[in-house]
């Protein structure tokens, strides 16, 4: 096959694929099931915590931080989707990452919640992210997969969660540390 006909086919098949999942939206995962309302509270209630607690003193230091958690938890969550590892089966919309209410509001605002008051009262950043990535593994995922907001297939597992958790939450940590040193 050539370079041109692998091209075209991806294209199309990109086409079908996303004429699918607006037809399973339209049907399963629309503004009339309560999936999409529990979607969407994930989404705006941490958010809307967010806007009442943050630091605003030490504002760009949080959001550098809740930023860097948002960005790799969506790339990676991404590929677990692709590789179907972890799929997020309720969304708000075709157009949008599937796991955007947890990728964008609920793991960044809580991780961010936690590096603030562990970095405001002189607490360990590495045993309540581990505590608090227990809680979105095995608490928070488990609830999602038992409700039907997410398959956990082919292997992966809550443990492999909470591993992905604290990679992300220790390498957002370290990366906030660079940039607030390069800053100083």
């Amino acid at each position: 096959m050539s370079y041109q006909d692998y091209w075209q086919q991806i294209s199309e098949k990109n086409d079908e694929l996303s004429q699918l999942i607006s037809s399973y939206w339209s049907q399963y995962s629309d503004m009339g099931n309560w999936q999409f309302w529990l979607v969407l509270a994930v989404l705006v209630l941490p958010l809307i915590l967010l806007f009442f607690l943050i630091d605003r003193k030490r504002i760009f230091e949080m959001f550098i931080f809740g930023y860097t958690v948002h960005i790799l938890w969506t790339y990676i969550e991404q590929v677990l989707a692709n590789y179907n590892f972890f799929i997020h089966t309720y969304f708000l919309s075709p157009w949008f990452p599937p796991a955007l209410s947890m990728t964008a509001s609920a793991l960044p605002v809580g991780f961010l919640l936690i590096y603030q008051y562990c970095t405001s009262h002189n607490k360990n950043f590495y045993v309540y992210s581990l505590l608090l990535s227990a809680v979105f593994a095995f608490g928070f995922a488990t609830i999602e997969q038992y409700i039907g907001l997410v398959k956990i297939e082919r292997g992966m597992n809550q443990f492999y969660i909470f591993l992905i958790d604290i990679g992300i939450v220790y390498t957002s940590y370290w990366f906030t540390r660079l940039i607030l040193k390069i800053r100083d």
